[in-house]
Parts: structure tokens; sequence; C-alpha cells
């Protein structure tokens, strides 16, 4: 870890957790939670101990994707993280269940994201994925600022109103020193039952995109249903044999995603300032 910069507080690491990596994206609806359950479940299916941190706390979809929904238990003050087909999970949706939005400004949004990092008993754990909330808020600079991320995801659509934002989200990681470790472009085609490939929301932009800004492209996820059936269901496509090409999909992306932390190898960005 780089020692802190005079007047910044030190990254200190989860005790436990060997890998921090951020899932994000400059905007909703491009299935970001879905890409982050699913290559949760492809990388502790490539044999990893993985866990799960549900940071977007006003739109907490985890609970629903992985179907569970107990409330967690307390062992002194460490909150004991529920488990679902091998993943270790936290969420605001555990906590706060139901339809009841939540109304909270950054103060308590900081706090509880710090209890998420640090006041839940995770383990020992090789990856622990964070699903952030979309855009480039208050929860994305409190985990920037405050824990060693391993790097960062990008997920888009092809669309250019999608891509837009998510060459906001690179921008935003470049320049608080955070590694991104690649654009993944979800629901980048449709297969026809003639097996012709339809390009729905454009063709390739992900693609583009990376190769434009220099940063690593981790792969393309198809347009199904059978992606949104299992989120909605509680049993998502990862979960399939490894004849699946569903399931391959992301697991090509776990594969991918662990290459590039062994080529990054351990990284620590500084801390930043944030004016009002």
């Amino acid at each position: 870890m780089s020692p802190p910069q005079p007047g910044q507080a030190p990254k200190l690491p989860i005790p436990g957790v060997r890998n921090l990596i951020a899932v994000g994206s400059g905007k909703g609806g491009v299935g970001k939670t879905t890409v982050a359950v699913n290559l949760a479940l492809a990388l502790s299916k490539l044999g990893n101990q993985v866990g799960l941190l549900d940071a977007d706390v006003y739109g907490p979809n985890v609970p629903l994707m992985m179907g569970i929904s107990q409330t967690p238990s307390a062992v002194g003050e460490r909150i004991q993280p529920l488990e679902q087909y091998g993943v270790k999970l936290m969420s605001m949706g555990f906590l706060n269940p139901g339809d009841k939005p939540l109304v909270w400004r950054g103060p308590m949004l900081h706090s509880v994201i710090q209890q998420f990092l640090r006041g839940v008993d995770w383990g020992e754990l090789d990856y622990l994925l964070i699903d952030l909330p979309p855009g480039t808020g208050d929860v994305q600079l409190t985990l920037i600022q405050t824990a060693p991320i391993s790097g960062a995801i990008i997920v888009t659509t092809p669309s250019e109103v999608s891509l837009e934002d998510a060459r906001k989200a690179v921008h935003m990681f470049h320049q608080v020193k955070v590694e991104i470790l690649g654009i993944v472009e979800n629901m980048s085609y449709l297969t026809l039952p003639n097996g012709e490939r339809m390009d729905v929301f454009g063709c390739g932009g992900g693609k583009r995109t990376a190769e434009t800004m220099g940063v690593h492209f981790l792969g393309e996820v198809a347009l199904d249903p059978q992606v949104r059936k299992g989120g909605d269901s509680g049993w998502p496509v990862a979960l399939g044999g490894d004849s699946d090409p569903l399931a391959a999909a992301f697991v090509t992306l776990a594969r991918n995603a662990e290459a590039r932390l062994r080529q990054i190898g351990p990284r620590v960005g500084p801390k930043i300032e944030v004016t009002d």
C-alpha cells in the first residue's frame, strides 16, 4: 500500500479481503447489478471465496436477484453476512425490506457504507465485489476515499446514451487513480430463433469505447430473456452448467477480470479532496 500524502488518512484494508472490486456504471438501466451478481457467482464457480456488497442503498436489488430476504444477525458488534449460492452478501435491502424508500443525505450514506465495509464479518475472501449505485455521487466518493480498491469494472450497453455516461465513469475512476479492470458491454445483442444476431442497442460500442479510452474490454453479454428471468426469480444464469452459453459468458468475464488483477498487481490511489 502506498503511504498517504500529508493530511490524508490511510486507506486501511478490509480484514481478510484480498481484492476489492467496484462494479459501476455511468447511468441506471444498463444491468449493472445483473452483471455484479452473475460475476460474483462466476468467480465463486472458479473456486474463489467471494462476497457481494450491495452499495446501491436507494435501489438495493441484490436480495431479489439472489433469492434471499432474511435479516442479518450480529455477533457482538459484528454483522454476520448472509450467504446464498456460496457467496456472502450484505445489502440495505436486508435491513430495509419492501418498498419503503430511504431518504438519506451524504453523511448517513457515508456511515452505512463504512458499516458495510468494516462492520461486517466478511471472513476470508478472495474477492469482495461492490455493486455501486449509478453515477458518480456520494457512495462512490466514500468508497474511493476510504477503501483500497483493487480495480473498477464499468458496465454499459452499446447505445450512445449509455456510452456517454460510461465514459464519465471511466474518467472519474481515472481522476481518483483507481485502476480500470475493464468495460463490460451488457445487452450486447439478441440471438434470433434462426441463429442470427440482432444488434438492438447498437453494435460494438463498448469495445470501441474501451479502445478509444485506452482501457481493457472484458467482454460482452447477450440480451436474453433468461438473464432477466434469472434475476427476477432469484436463480441467476451464472448458476447454469458449463454447457450453458449464458453462464459461460459470465465465467469468461470472471476469468478476464482475474487476469487484469494479476496484470496490474496491488495498487491503491490517493485520497481525493471533495469540494461542496
